[in-house]
């Protein structure tokens, strides 16, 4: 399921994403769900819906070659924002393996 092409970033699993946000480190998480989703439930980030993202590229936050933790309900629409991303220049591109889904069967 994993197609990498030679520029894309390993994906990150939700054990990992867990770790790193009880540690309290500053990330880049862009939540590519509708807002409903994102205001129902959310880790943080910015809320930038996969069906906008390639019209408001320039309103994200973080240089090109920061580390992007791309992340959704289960894992399909931030594979699709992954590649968008890459396809525009962003270097560090991280898709959460299983999305929310998978963190919350982690943390609960």
């Amino acid at each position: 399921m994993n197609s990498h092409s030679p520029n894309s970033s390993p994906d990150i699993n939700a054990g990992e994403l867990l770790k790193r946000l009880q540690s309290q480190e500053e990330l880049a998480i862009l939540d590519v769900r509708e807002p409903i989703e994102f205001h129902t439930h959310n880790i943080g980030g910015v809320n930038l819906p996969v069906s906008q993202l390639a019209a408001k590229l320039d309103s994200l936050p973080w240089p090109q070659n920061k580390e992007i933790i791309v992340i959704c309900q289960a894992g399909l629409r931030s594979e699709t924002a992954q590649s968008i991303l890459q396809q525009n220049g962003y270097e560090n591109v991280r898709n959460l393996n299983g999305g929310l889904l998978a963190l919350r069967r982690i943390r609960d």
